[in-house]
């Protein structure tokens, strides 16, 4: 049964010029002595509009770090270096920093200030970090942004990979969704009918008009945190993760080079909606051809050798995530649709 109070974002912008305006939000909610984490490498474009618009209103940072690899260990040590007094946490850049200083932030109970530069997963509003423990990728809870600040201007200028990994990570809510559904006839798992539903019309809104301006990118940021919010309604990865996910977990542990886990799991999601036979898979082909999403693929393609391991071994990974790989041996289909698919054709060596 869903909980009465849900952890959302409370606050939330997205719209061309919101990097420039961080400073105004943390003045206008009090926030005189935040924390910042930013990705390493951000372009100096990036660093000093950031910086103008926080001096602009007097808001100096009691701590600034650069992350390179967030780890449980990593967000151990800032949490201690937090000064007394600190009242607010600012991510801003990628995956692997906005995860760092969401964990940290929830391990001070502050307030999380989420601010990706490109939008290449729903990371940014998850309730869970993805960080290194012992050595292993692991999403651990936490809880989720106060605030989800979005520059739509700067996304537009991210590398075309990143927004195409976006295209992958939301159009996978599809099939999570359909997994989560073969969970419930085939386990009697229960489905949050308001969750799914949340989840899927996202991503029917962003296929109205899938380009690469800061329109499209206003739809993607708004789908990729509403899937955030959807995980938190339920208390679960359901809505967002199925068999997709397990498998790019899989490539993530034993592939040579790990691609970026938008691309990952948009092609694992096309594999998984023809192994459930359903009506998404038409869909997920032509939105891949509208934005060019196979083509990105066939200029670095996958190991096919690699895949058939990660089906292998991701049937067997996660026993209590029942998706199609659980429902039957999907190896020798999988594998076939590799050599023979003319949508996969050349996405694969």
């Amino acid at each position: 049964m869903r909980s009465a109070q849900v952890d959302i974002p409370s606050f939330v912008r997205i719209k061309p010029g919101a990097l420039g305006r961080l400073g105004v939000y943390a003045a206008r909610h009090q926030r005189s002595r935040p924390a910042l984490f930013t990705s390493a490498g951000l372009p100096a474009a990036i660093l000093s509009t950031l910086y103008a618009g926080f001096a602009d209103q007097r808001v100096a940072f009691v701590l600034e770090r650069e992350v390179a690899e967030p780890s449980f260990d990593a967000a151990a040590d800032l949490l201690a270096e937090l000064p007394s007094g600190c009242d607010a946490v600012f991510g801003v850049g990628g995956g692997r920093a906005l995860d760092l200083a969401k964990y940290v932030a929830s391990l001070a109970g502050l307030p999380y200030y989420s601010t990706p530069t490109s939008l290449s997963n729903d990371g940014f509003s998850a309730p869970q970090s993805s960080l290194l423990l012992k050595r292993r990728r692991r999403s651990l809870p936490c809880r989720m942004p106060f605030a989800v600040v979005v520059d739509t201007l700067v996304c537009s200028e991210a590398p075309e990979m990143l927004w195409l990994s976006g295209v992958g990570d939301l159009i996978a809510k599809l099939t999570a969704v359909q997994d989560w559904k073969l969970a419930y006839h085939e386990r009697g798992e229960p489905v949050d009918d308001l969750a799914a539903l949340l989840s899927t019309s996202t991503v029917y809104q962003f296929l109205a008009r899938p380009h690469r301006d800061t329109e499209s990118l206003e739809m993607m940021a708004t789908a990729l945190m509403l899937n955030g919010v959807a995980m938190a309604i339920c208390g679960s990865s359901r809505p967002a993760s199925g068999a997709e996910h397990v498998i790019s977990h899989a490539l993530d542990q034993l592939s040579e080079r790990p691609r970026y886990h938008g691309l990952q799991v948009g092609v694992a999601s096309y594999i998984t909606s023809r192994l459930h036979r359903d009506v998404h898979t038409e869909t997920i082909a032509r939105l891949f051809d509208d934005t060019g999403f196979w083509e990105g693929i066939r200029h670095d393609p996958f190991s096919a050798s690699e895949w058939s391991e990660a089906v292998r071994i991701g049937s067997q990974s996660r026993p209590e995530r029942y998706t199609v790989l659980n429902h039957r041996d999907c190896l020798v289909e999988v594998e076939t649709m590799i050599a023979s698919d003319p949508n996969l054709d050349g996405c694969f060596v």
